[in-house]
C-alpha cells in the first residue's frame, strides 16, 4: 500500500489551485481532491504523474479522467441540491480505477448516500474493488460504506438499484435516443444525467433534467474527449 506523505498532499493542494484558476467553484468538490490521494489509483510506478492534470492509462484502453474532468463533472451534478432528501442515489457509469467513486463517496459522506458504480472489464472492478478496500483500511479518514461496485454492461445502466437522483456517465456516449433510453427510465423525477455525448473522438459535457416522464431537458457546457462508451447500447 503507498503511503500519502506531506509532498503529496502539497502536490494535491498545488492541483486545486490549478483547477480553481480553471474555473472549478464548488468547495465540496476542491476539497475531496485536495482528500482524495490520486496517487492510491495508479500504479507506483507512475505516481510522480498524479498530480498533473492530465488523464493517465490505466489498462484495457480506458483512463484515469484528468482531474480537471473530474472536478468539472462531479460540479455538475450538484449534490449540493438534494439535502431535502432522505437518502440520495447515484449510479456511476464507468468505475475505472475507482478515483471518480472515491471522489463522490467523500462529497457525500456526511449524507445518507448510496452509490452504485458499474465497470464493464472484469479485471479494471476487481482493482479498483481492492484498492478503494485497501484505502478504507489505510486510514479512518476514508470511509467508503456507502459504494457498492459492480461489474457489467453500464450502458444499459443497472436496474437493480434504481431510481437514481444523478447518472454520472464517464465515458464518450453516442448521441442517440436508444443509447439513453434505460437511463432515463432508472432516474428519478427531477433527477439528473451528467453525460459526455457526441462521436468516438470528441464530445460535448451534457446534463439531462428528468422533469416527468415525458419531458427531460438539456443544457449543453464544454467539450471533452471520453474513452468510448463500451457495452450494447455503446460505441
Amino acid at each position: 500500500m503507498q503511503k500519502d506523505t506531506y509532498k503529496h498532499q502539497g502536490l494535491r493542494r498545488q492541483l486545486v489551485d490549478e483547477i480553481m484558476e480553471m474555473g472549478i467553484k464548488n468547495e465540496q468538490v476542491l476539497n475531496a481532491i485536495l482528500t482524495i490521494p490520486r496517487h492510491f489509483f495508479m500504479d507506483s510506478a507512475f505516481s510522480q504523474h498524479a498530480y498533473q492534470n492530465k488523464a493517465f492509462s490505466i489498462g484495457e484502453g480506458q483512463t484515469i479522467s484528468q482531474p480537471y474532468t473530474v472536478a468539472y463533472q462531479t460540479q455538475l451534478l450538484n449534490l449540493e441540491e438534494n439535502k431535502e432528501k432522505d437518502t440520495i442515489k447515484i449510479l456511476e457509469i464507468g468505475t475505472g480505477s475507482g478515483y471518480q467513486t472515491a471522489i463522490l463517496a467523500e462529497i457525500c459522506k456526511n449524507k445518507s448516500a448510496q452509490i452504485t458504480s458499474i465497470e464493464f472489464h472484469q479485471n479494471l472492478y476487481l482493482k479498483a474493488k481492492q484498492t478503494l478496500e485497501n484505502i478504507s483500511k489505510y486510514s479512518d479518514n476514508f470511509d467508503f460504506q456507502s459504494i457498492g461496485l459492480v461489474c457489467g454492461d453500464g450502458s444499459k445502466g443497472y436496474f437493480k438499484n434504481a431510481l437514481y437522483d444523478k447518472i454520472l456517465v464517464t465515458a464518450a456516449t453516442p448521441n442517440s435516443i436508444q443509447s439513453f433510453k434505460e437511463w432515463f427510465e432508472q432516474l428519478n423525477i427531477g433527477g439528473q444525467i451528467i453525460v459526455p455525448v457526441g462521436n468516438r473522438k470528441n464530445q460535448i459535457m451534457c446534463r439531462y433534467t428528468k422533469k416527468d416522464e415525458k419531458t427531460i431537458q438539456q443544457e449543453t457546457f464544454e467539450g471533452f474527449r471520453f474513452v468510448p462508451l463500451l457495452g450494447e447500447r455503446g460505441f
